[in-house]
């Protein structure tokens, strides 16, 4: 990857429908240079799909918790039965393994404190893999992005001549 593939990515993360013309006018290439450049980071898997970014409050989703899970065993069965709980329970929006003193975290959105409290109760403490639950409810969101940090992250990937060189 070289400087255009790092601000390719930086200019579709802040909008995605943008077409190549206009991704090129921002970083200084051709609409063909930016769509090959495009669909080879697609290949790779360094683009992995678009999306429309959804206002949860204004679908009624008012709800934003992160709940740590600890498991009571973590054999295979525990492991695969909490994967299936995550894997099929859409209000779970991310489930991440940790070290420390939970197994997972997972951010979880709901309508209401009641469907947190009930998808708590009834989903997660009724899984029979699960010990222990710990729910944080988020009072206010300073800040949410998926864009990840392109203007410095190509800095430490592109050749640099050595000092004095």
């Amino acid at each position: 990857m070289d400087i255009y593939d790092w601000k390719l990515l930086g200019v579709l993360q802040a909008d995605g429908r943008l077409t190549n013309q206009e991704v090129g006018e921002q970083i200084g290439l051709s609409a063909s240079q930016c769509s090959r450049r495009r669909t080879a980071l697609e290949k790779a898997g360094i683009i992995k799909g678009y999306a429309a970014r959804l206002d949860s409050k204004s679908l009624g989703l008012d709800v934003l918790a992160f709940v740590h899970v600890s498991l009571h065993a973590h054999d295979n069965q525990s492991i695969r039965a909490f994967q299936t709980l995550v894997e099929t329970n859409d209000v779970i929006l991310e489930a991440h393994l940790l070290s420390g003193d939970a197994d997972y975290l997972l951010k979880v959105v709901a309508r209401n404190l009641e469907q947190l409290a009930s998808f708590v109760m009834n989903t997660l403490l009724a899984n029979g893999a699960i010990s222990h639950v710990k729910s944080h409810v988020v009072l206010r969101q300073m800040k949410q992005t998926s864009e990840l940090p392109t203007q410095w992250l190509g800095r430490e990937t592109r050749k640099t001549p050595p000092a004095g060189a």
